[in-house]
């Protein structure tokens, strides 16, 4: 099978070797022709090993990285559920794959398993109201999903189809707002030109039930990653430029993406005409809105991921995004993951995250995707070595990974409450009390809805609770609550229960 492989690769390398020789020059040719075969049929390389990982890969100042698996195959995007098992998309198999939270922390997931098979290219993941979300090529599916023991139930039902996935950028990504509505990105079937589905190029959104699709925003070519800064509930995405128009221009792009918002593909790139397509733009076109940070040309920004769990100082106001790398460039660049920081002017810093993947011309990977677990462990997907890779705190110790107290059993004899005084709970109530009012919390939880608070000290305790609301399941939004009124808030809502019960 390896013969084989080498000839197929020998073979297509011969045909594109002079058409990026004319292009691109012979700089960088033999990693370039191996990225264009990944991008193009799916070919990857080699398993990476432990040691080469470690000594390969640079990561930031407080972290560690080790490979958490290899040998996937062709990976794409992630979702970590509560229980801290990692579901990633293997579109070219027609899988959902499950990797199971490693509780015996012996560096690796405790099994590897398909959770869903048979689906059309399948690509973005995501969870809402107890229904696990695919994003297949052409479709959108859901199936009952329980996030703590990972297992789904009943049928698999697609609730949007009809989806455009013929020529380029045929992978669909899903997120799940804070709204209750789906957002689901869709890219251009071309390089550069006039799109005759409108539905291409975009951004778009629909309710759970697949109801009510409709575009939310164009000119976006490419706009494979998709999240919400905690901080402001604004929707980024981000955007890869097009190709052809020389190593070092146009960027690429990361959006601030608003209903109604327009980004200039195909006719401007960011604030240029585009030489092919600038005078072909109409009159009557929205204004162009401009990038909110610029990534280098080609470099192919992925999946971007704002953190919420990170206890690390300087990463409060912070997303990682997966630069996936340049196929068309005379000297590649790209290949790592960058943190790009707020800061208090609204202005971002792009630095260097996880970095190494591309070393003399050694290509170790290409990041995709990128994840975060409840206790702030980061994942990494890679699929050209169908690899997972797994960034913790550097405090000199072992992964400190334990079950999320949200899907703990509690001890049913110590008291949820029993750490305050009378005093001091009170106190808290009554804070928590107004935080419930200001906040609106009873226009959801009725106590005859779905949604209604119930057996919370079964669940959680006043800890936990209080974590819970500092990123909350969708579609609950995240408020900006300090700790200590996500602590009264967490002992309110005790404090009624108890009261309820009694």
């Amino acid at each position: 099978m390896r013969i084989l492989r080498s000839i197929i690769y020998v073979l297509i390398v011969l045909v594109a070797t002079p058409f990026l020789l004319v292009h691109y020059g012979p700089s960088g040719v033999a990693t370039t022709s191996k990225v264009a075969l990944n991008a193009l049929f799916g070919y990857g390389g080699d398993e990476p090993s432990a040691d080469i990982v470690r000594q390969q890969l640079d990561v930031a100042d407080g972290f560690r990285l080790d490979l958490y698996a290899t040998g996937l195959g062709k990976i794409r995007f992630m979702y970590a559920t509560e229980a801290g098992d990692i579901l990633v998309s293997r579109p070219r198999s027609g899988e959902v794959l499950i990797l199971k939270a490693d509780a015996n922390r012996d560096g690796s997931p405790d099994e590897v398993s398909v959770l869903l098979s048979d689906l059309t290219r399948p690509h973005g993941i995501d969870y809402l109201n107890g229904w696990l979300y695919v994003a297949e090529s052409n479709a959108v599916g859901r199936i009952a999903f329980d996030a703590v023991s990972g297992r789904v139930s009943g049928v698999y039902t697609r609730v949007v189809t009809g989806l455009g996935d013929k020529g380029n950028h045929w992978t669909k990504t899903l997120r799940a707002g804070s709204d209750g509505w789906l957002y689901l990105s869709s890219g251009s079937t071309c390089n550069v030109c006039e799109e005759e589905d409108p539905q291409r190029a975009s951004v778009m959104r629909f309710k759970p039930d697949g109801s009510e699709l409709s575009i939310y925003a164009t000119g976006l070519r490419n706009s494979v990653g998709l999240d919400w800064a905690p901080w402001s509930n604004e929707l980024f995405g981000t955007d890869n430029g097009r190709d052809l128009l020389g190593d070092d221009f146009p960027p690429c792009e990361l959006n601030n993406i608003v209903e109604g918002g327009f980004y200039g593909w195909p006719y401007i790139n960011t604030s240029t005409l585009d030489p092919d397509y600038g005078d072909k733009l109409p009159k009557d076109s929205p204004e162009n809105l401009l990038p909110a940070h610029e990534f280098k040309a080609h470099n192919a920004p992925l999946g971007i991921r704002f953190l919420r769990h990170s206890a690390l100082a300087g990463f409060e106001r912070s997303a990682l995004v997966a630069l996936h790398g340049s196929w068309n460039r005379s000297v590649p660049d790209g290949y790592k993951v960058v943190v790009l920081k707020w800061q208090p002017d609204g202005t971002i810093i792009e630095s260097d995250f996880v970095s190494g993947f591309l070393q003399s011309g050694n290509l170790l990977g290409r990041p995709v995707d990128v994840t975060e677990t409840r206790d702030g462990t980061i994942y990494i997907s890679d699929d050209y070595s169908g690899s997972i890779y797994r960034v913790l705190p550097d405090d000199g110790l072992e992964s400190s990974f334990t079950l999320p107290a949200a899907v703990q059993q509690v001890d049913a004899d110590v008291g949820v409450l029993d750490g305050y005084d009378a005093q001091k709970r009170a106190s808290l109530a009554a804070q928590g009390a107004q935080l419930y009012q200001q906040f609106n919390c009873a226009a959801c939880h009725q106590p005859a809805s779905r949604m209604a608070l119930k057996t919370l000290g079964e669940r959680y305790n006043a800890a936990s609770l209080a974590d819970f609301f500092s990123a909350p399941t969708p579609p609950m939004p995240a408020f900006p609550l300090s700790a200590e009124q996500r602590e009264a808030m967490a002992v309110y809502l005790f404090d009624q229960e108890l009261k309820a019960a009694h």
